[in-house]
């Protein structure tokens, strides 16, 4: 793909004030507090790294959860997290624009980094406007004038229009950090280039979003199948005319999904041989106890998984596939019970010659957990960033990114 905006190399980094936008957003155990996993500390270590080594004062700015959520915390622990992510000495500040804050930044050396507070503590984080209205907000306006250049490298939140994300593009000079830079790569690459056949895997819960990225890969011939698992599955079983029971209807319509089986319809009528949904399911029996059963013989328990002659079937199409982007898990994987679908689809990916994307979010969670991270091409770092960038949509953060280096360029 042409690169369209900024990037680390287009700037001189040395004795240069950077203020840097990432995604450290992690797990955190609600009983004790204690980070579970900081894969995303590690992914960003590589462009914070290098903005120190390079001789910058380095500013980082992260959320972690949203407000009324047990994990909305400080970043204190964070800080601990990535100082031996990185073998420096991270300091960190409970704030994020006051007098101590600003003191702060100012005092800051070349090669050091300071993490500030969790931005979503400033009410104005959680508001979506356009980039122009976010460049007037408080935040940028209080940091704005202490700071030389703006790294954006939180891809998992690129599709979002929030003042830290996109509020300081209009006002300074601003670049993609190593991790956004990586991820637009690699995806829009695989998409541009596209290898065929070409399989899709979309499950998980986040049924608009799949369905989304369903319609754009089959209306622009990106997908040669679309291999439906999870809720997206239950959604496309019974637009296919499929009785799934009355819970699992139930379960579609308090979500407010039933539009959706509205428009998965009339994709089966126009692409009846691409789409894929499953042949037998497995249900949560009145034992409690996993149980594969035709579609044709649901009953009224709950699905969650795929079934063992859908998963026989599914696994050949992607051993087949030259390239391959998996979404969302085939059910319920935290159950042992029901982690057959997604383990064995997973494998599949893995042991196949394709190129492999692997969406982030739950489904990336369950690829590092059951040891297969090794063996895909590309573990995305953001669900809901990668699936928008599949279904044809445009990235906030990334657009801004792009308008700042035409500013820069026309001045």
């Amino acid at each position: 793909m042409a690169i369209e905006f900024n990037t680390i190399d287009d700037f001189d980094l040395e004795g240069k004030t950077v203020l840097v936008r990432v995604d450290i957003n992690s797990p955190v155990d609600p009983n004790s507090g204690v980070i579970l996993d900081d894969t995303r500390m590690k992914l960003h270590g590589e462009t914070l790294n290098e903005l120190s080594i390079k001789g910058a004062k380095v500013v980082v700015l992260a959320h972690q959860s949203r407000p009324g959520k047990k994990d909305f915390t400080t970043l204190e622990q964070h800080r601990d997290v990535l100082s031996k992510r990185l073998g420096i000495d991270v300091k960190y500040i409970d704030s994020i624009f006051s007098q101590e804050a600003k003191k702060a930044i100012k005092s800051l050396k070349n090669h050091e980094i300071l993490l500030l507070e969790n931005v979503r503590f400033f009410s104005e984080e959680s508001i979506n406007k356009s980039v122009d209205e976010q460049s007037k907000t408080i935040l940028p306006k209080k940091l704005a004038p202490l700071i030389d250049i703006f790294i954006n490298d939180a891809f998992a939140a690129a599709h979002r229009s929030q003042p830290s994300l996109v509020g300081f593009t209009q006002i300074v000079p601003s670049a993609a950090g190593r991790i956004m830079e990586k991820e637009l790569k690699v995806i829009q690459n695989a998409l541009d280039n596209v290898e065929k056949p070409c399989i899709f895997i979309l499950g998980g819960m986040k049924a608009d979003d799949s369905i989304d990225v369903m319609e754009n890969v089959l209306k622009n011939g990106t997908a040669d199948y679309v291999l439906t698992t999870g809720l997206v599955a239950n959604i496309v079983l019974l637009a296919a005319g499929v009785n799934i029971g009355k819970s699992n209807k139930n379960f579609i319509k308090d979500r407010d999904y039933c539009y959706l089986v509205k428009k998965s319809k009339k994709l089966l009528k126009k692409y009846p041989s691409k789409i894929v949904y499953p042949k037998d399911v497995a249900i949560e029996n009145k034992d409690k106890k996993r149980e594969d059963v035709s579609i044709n013989n649901i009953s009224n328990f709950p699905i969650f998984d795929i079934g063992v002659e859908s998963i026989k079937e599914y696994a050949k199409l992607i051993r087949s596939g030259k390239t391959i982007f998996a979404n969302g898990p085939a059910g319920v994987f935290e159950d042992p019970k029901f982690a057959m679908g997604t383990e064995d689809i997973l494998n599949a990916i893995a042991s196949s010659e394709g190129f492999s994307i692997i969406g982030g979010g739950h489904i990336a969670a369950a690829t590092t957990a059951m040891g297969f991270e090794n063996d895909v091409s590309h573990i995305s770092s953001g669900g809901g960033a990668c699936i928008n960038l599949l279904s044809g949509k445009k990235l906030a953060a990334v657009e801004a990114l792009k308008d700042s280096a035409k500013s820069v360029k026309n001045r």
